[in-house]
């Protein structure tokens, strides 16, 4: 597996992404993932806040599907949940981002699957695989490693289950997320200050399987768990969540 990153100019509010991810590849070939992070793709929509307008601490609970009732550790930072992960403050950033807040982006499956369409059909290729990817923190592990908040052209998981281990047991749950394992290997190219590397190419990953058609709902909901089947369950149960409604969780 090859993992090349991309240089761009510097992105600025309300640029095409399009026109930007254009600029900045090579011709592909096919079997190629394209990985884009998810700050250039909010700085192209605009899904921005000026700082000196807004509450951080109100924008976040705006901005989350729920948030933790706990105090914080550290200032500025809420443990929330978006989009179906748990993530610090939303998914909203402040790095690299001048006097803005810089947004969770908007609609991310359906931005992947425009770009998708039209980068296959600019280079003509069939198999293209789109992630978009932000970086997060583990619990009890120090340091931020990639995760994706969306992605197009390939399928999600990877399953062992039916095959059998070195001592011939079979497995009956081993799946391999590609979706946070290639966004992981891009994060890490693409660095996290001011390498202005944003895009990253990946090729040769084992276990992707490229498909023709954007995802589907169930695609994208064979890769979430239900809190009935997650194994952190006790832990989201346990904890006081206050969704944007103001409602319990």
């Amino acid at each position: 597996m090859h993992v090349r990153p991309l240089k761009t100019p510097l992105v600025h509010l309300n640029d095409s992404l399009l026109d930007l991810v254009m600029g900045a590849l090579p011709p592909l070939e096919e079997g190629t993932v394209i990985a884009i992070t998810s700050k250039i793709v909010s700085l192209c929509q605009g899904a921005v806040l000026s700082q000196s307008e807004t509450d951080f601490a109100s924008l976040v609970a705006q901005e989350a599907d729920a948030c933790l009732e706990a105090p914080s550790l550290y200032p500025d930072i809420y443990l929330t949940l978006k989009d179906h992960m748990l993530l610090p403050n939303a998914g909203i950033d402040a790095s690299n981002a001048g006097a803005f807040y810089i947004l969770y982006p908007r609609h991310a499956q359906e931005t992947l699957v425009h770009l998708w369409h039209s980068l296959r059909e600019a280079h003509s290729i069939s198999k293209l695989g789109l992630i978009m990817t932000d970086s997060r923190t583990t619990p009890l592990r120090r340091g931020v490693t990639g995760v994706a908040l969306g992605w197009c052209g390939f399928a999600p998981l990877h399953s062992y289950v039916g095959q059998e281990d070195l001592m011939g047991r079979p497995l009956r749950v081993t799946q391999i997320n590609l979706l946070d394992a290639l966004a992981t290997t891009a994060v890490l190219v693409m660095g996290e200050a001011n390498e202005q590397t944003p895009i990253a190419l990946i090729t040769g990953a084992p276990f992707v399987t490229f498909q023709d058609h954007p995802p589907t709902p169930e695609d994208v909901a064979a890769t979430r768990i239900s809190l009935e089947e997650d194994l952190y369950a006790p832990l989201f149960e346990g904890a006081r969540w206050r969704t944007r409604e103001g409602s319990a969780y």
